[in-house]
């Protein structure tokens, strides 16, 4: 894929634009940009760099009123290696947010999923569903990251089920990382990949994807620069929880094929469980409300949600699940407004 090239020729020929004529030597770059991006479409379709230049073409086409027909930009001889260097650094194609703020000039818009507890999901949409899901469901399913989290009962014969499993997988990105595998089982919280990493690899954008342990085999986070994506994987009691800002390109690259991906639809109905019935427990729900309003004095669904957890377990632990979510939340959300959702 030799998208890089394209971004390198477009930077070159916009650098030292000035005078009356700047206008229509910068639609002339942003056509040639364009014609440059259609030779590479069949080796690029699967790279997000790919991907940003074409929709940031289109966006400041229609920004600067460029007609897509016309005259194109000569080809440029390469500048000397100081500016040509210079030129890539400020498209460091594995630093997403950057990459991002140069082509459109304002930072990218960010989504937060969640899933912990019994589980409860808070979708890229802010939905939010308890659910049954027993077995093997992903989270998310897109051009960039599997997640895939698998669940057993919380206890025998219960209808509610807890996470005991998480897989995700980085998916391979040329400039930046080799496909990498993380795997989370309740009691094993490793701070590494699977093959004993802990990051991208061997290529130049390597250190664009780590993993670092907050609290041994209670919480690790993993920042993935090069998508503008950052996970949280806990573990509260005897159940697994994730949580993920991830930035809205990159969670909305995914096909038609790809349609079961809780983080983006929630549940589906038939696996839908109503919190209201939290009461039927192994323990009373008062003694529940008032051990949940220790954690989260505001009575919101994650709230809602510890309740019914502690209600339906009978342990004390899904508190902590609950409130860990929430402070996860509280760091990804890009709207504060949005932390409480009241159902």
């Amino acid at each position: 894929c030799k998208i890089l090239r394209c971004n390198s020729e477009y930077v070159a020929a916009t650098l030292n634009l000035r005078g009356p004529d700047r206008n229509a030597a910068f639609c002339s770059a942003l056509r040639s940009y364009a014609h440059c991006t259609r030779k590479t479409a069949r080796t690029c379709r699967g790279d997000l760099a790919y991907h940003s230049a074409v929709h940031g073409i289109e966006d400041l086409m229609i920004q600067n009123n460029c007609s897509k027909e016309g005259p194109v930009s000569p080809p440029r001889p390469r500048p000397p290696a100081p500016n040509h260097h210079q030129g890539l650094e400020s498209l460091d194609i594995c630093n997403y947010e950057k990459s991002f703020l140069y082509k459109h000039g304002q930072p990218p818009s960010y989504q937060h999923c969640a899933a912990f507890g019994d589980p409860h999901i808070r979708t890229f949409h802010d939905d939010f569903h308890t659910c049954r899901v027993e077995g093997s469901w992903p989270l998310l399913d897109n051009d960039y990251l599997f997640v895939q989290a698998t669940s057993s009962p919380v206890a025998k014969g219960s209808n509610a089920t807890v996470t005991s499993k998480l897989t995700i997988i980085f998916k391979n990105m040329k400039e930046c990382v080799d496909q990498k595998v993380y795997q989370a089982e309740i009691d094993n919280l490793p701070a590494a990949f699977e093959d004993g990493s802990v990051n991208g690899g061997e290529r130049p954008g390597g250190s664009s994807l780590a993993i670092r342990e907050h609290t041994p085999g209670r919480h690790v986070e993993i920042r993935a620069e090069y998508i503008g994506t950052t996970i949280a994987v806990r573990q509260a009691g005897r159940q697994l929880s994730f949580s993920i800002r991830a930035a809205e390109e990159v969670a909305r690259a995914f096909t038609e094929e790809q349609d079961l991906q809780l983080c983006v639809g929630g549940c589906p109905r038939s696996q839908r469980i109503s919190r209201s019935k939290c009461c039927q427990g192994r323990m009373a729900a008062e003694t529940a409300r008032a051990l949940c309003k220790e954690m989260l004095p505001v009575e919101d669904v994650y709230f809602q949600s510890c309740v019914f957890d502690v209600a339906t377990s009978g342990d004390a632990n899904f508190t902590m699940a609950a409130h860990g979510a929430l402070e996860d939340a509280r760091v990804f959300l890009p709207n504060a407004e949005k932390l409480h959702i009241f159902q």
